[in-house]
């Protein structure tokens, strides 16, 4: 029986996979650990420099009682540290942690610098606590992540093990900060593991609900934004706009994507040319965060009781009006300046805005408003992330909203079809495309899986082989029954470009394979997307 290398074998239960399901219930306590410590560094440092004051209490900037000129400074101080750590430390922690993440999983082997997984939540929480219009779950997600690759570059781990871990603290992470264990697994698959494999999924799924579980003792159950929907609320007629409120929103998570990289060209082309050092970027970035605060306080911070209210419907025509224009502006611009921020808690909260605001414009009831910004919320998930089925667990983890799991799968639906034909990249990979690196959003199965050897292999005549069973089998074989993919593995393996194929039950030769039948196997799967076929036809039958 000949042996595959191990990297390239599927999941089994080994000793391999209860190491990493073993590792990766230590690594969802120590990402579920820093989590807790992330929040709760946010909070001391939001009564540092709002209060000042020593505390571990949760307040936001907004009822501050420092006056405006002091307000309008704060952001900038904290942009100056952010700065400054950046410079001299690593530049890793600027941006939103989830592309750090993934070029990190694609491109450095699922190594992460030891000074990302202290620096990281540090910075956040300097820049979140002086009142960053950030989300707290990026630099979580890429803390549990360097915490996990951390743990497995101690270990002696094969790449595609590293990534596991590293993506299972990042699940952790998410878990424990939103309460929503299955989101945090499906986002660990639709944006940084690119595959769906018992080999990874297992481990993260293991690290996810062991942060999970014990968000419950650290900081209470879920979900985070109670929704409680009534028979009363017309949920079949919220079909029918569903899916034009969802369009909308993806043209407008379309809309901020570009934004926030125009402001971020903007920031380089004009600091370019006054010769302004990106270490003074985030400082400058505060200085927008200010200006925005001193009219519209409550869009600093995370801003999670501003999409608590949201989701409770009737929110103030001024707090809409405020997370639409001011929010949105004041986080572009200061993400743009390579600060360190979370993108997920804006964009869920302008999304929200954005449809509790149609829906008072259609004058519908509080409750109304409520399932309309609830599907807003997760249409701007799905259309800025370009992940629509985290987008629909997402948001019914956070509210535990049940009954309107048929609208706003339509709505997360529409947005992300929206965004898919629009935008060529999501608001993450759209950083990393930046600096080179082009992703798919698009993820299937390998066509030379679901071909066999036999069905494109050149077969060899009995005659032509002579005795087959007396002939020596060389190192390198393929099994007739096997799938081209093995093959194709194999030969990047061991570098031989054309092999005999064995009848597995007869140990007879019975033909030949090589890249040229491999190909063959890929235009099958090409002409099966391209090739259109009438299979029913209407025939004109003579004499009716």
């Amino acid at each position: 029986m000949k042996s595959r290398p191990s990297a390239l074998r599927d999941f089994t239960v080994d000793s391999r996979a209860w190491l990493l399901t073993g590792v990766a219930l230590v690594i969802g306590v120590g990402a579920a650990m820093l989590a807790v410590l992330l929040l709760k560094a946010i909070a001391l440092a939001t009564n540092l420099f709002y209060y000042h004051r020593l505390s571990l209490a949760a307040v936001g900037p907004a009822g501050s009682t420092l006056p405006p000129w002091a307000m309008l400074f704060v952001p900038a101080i904290g942009g100056l540290l952010v700065g400054l750590m950046a410079h001299y430390g690593s530049d890793k922690i600027r941006g939103h942690g989830i592309p750090e993440a993934i070029e990190a999983i694609l491109l450095r082997g699922a190594r992460v610098d030891p000074k990302v997984a202290v620096l990281k939540p540090v910075s956040a929480a300097i820049a979140i606590g002086s009142g960053g219009p950030f989300g707290a779950e990026g630099p979580i997600i890429m803390t549990g992540g360097a915490f996990g690759s951390l743990v497995a570059q101690w270990l002696k781990l094969t790449d595609a093990e590293r990534t596991t871990l590293l993506v299972a603290g990042a699940a952790a992470g998410m878990s424990a900060t939103f309460a929503a264990p299955v989101a945090a697994i499906l986002l660990a698959v639709e944006l940084l593991l690119f595959e769906w494999r018992p080999r990874s999924l297992v481990p993260v799924a293991v690290a996810s609900v062991m942060a999970g579980a014990l968000r419950i003792g650290w900081l209470g159950t879920g979900p985070l934004f109670p929704v409680e929907l009534h028979g009363s609320i017309p949920l079949q007629r919220s079909l029918l706009v569903a899916v034009p409120l969802g369009m909308l929103v993806g043209l407008a998570s379309a809309g901020l994507s570009r934004l926030m990289y125009g402001l971020e060209d903007g920031f380089e082309h004009i600091c370019g040319r006054l010769r302004i050092h990106w270490m003074w970027w985030p400082a400058i970035g505060g200085i927008g965060i200010g200006v925005g605060g001193v009219f519209f306080p409550r869009g600093l911070g995370v801003g999670y009781d501003n999409i608590a209210e949201l989701l409770r419907g009737n929110a103030p025509l001024q707090l809409l009006i405020g997370l639409l224009i001011a929010k949105s502006l004041m986080w572009a611009f200061s993400l743009s300046s390579g600060t360190s921020g979370g993108v997920l808690a804006p964009l869920l909260m302008i999304g929200a805005a954005m449809g509790e605001t149609l829906a008072r414009l259609a004058h519908l009831p509080g409750e109304a408003q409520a399932l309309w910004a609830l599907m807003g919320m997760g249409a701007m998930l799905a259309g800025a992330l370009g992940v629509p089925m985290t987008a629909i667990l997402f948001s019914l983890e956070l509210t535990h909203a049940l009954p309107a799991l048929l609208p706003l799968t339509l709505a997360c639906i529409a947005s992300y079809l929206v965004t898919s034909l629009i935008m060529p990249r999501s608001i993450l990979t759209e950083k990393l495309s930046r600096r080179g690196y082009h992703l798919s959003r698009e993820y299937g199965v390998d066509p030379l899986e679901t071909v066999s050897v036999a069905a494109v292999m050149t077969r060899l005549e009995p005659e032509a082989l002579g005795d087959g069973t007396a002939m020596p089998l060389p190192e390198v074989f393929a099994y007739e029954d096997e799938t081209c993919r093995e093959v194709a593995e194999e030969m990047a393996t061991t570098g031989v470009m054309e092999m005999l194929v064995i009848d597995r039950k007869t140990g007879r030769v019975c033909g030949e394979i090589g890249a040229a039948q491999l190909l063959a196997g890929r235009r099958r799967a090409v002409e099966r997307e391209s090739e259109r076929n009438r299979v029913f036809q209407l025939e004109a039958q003579s004499g009716r």
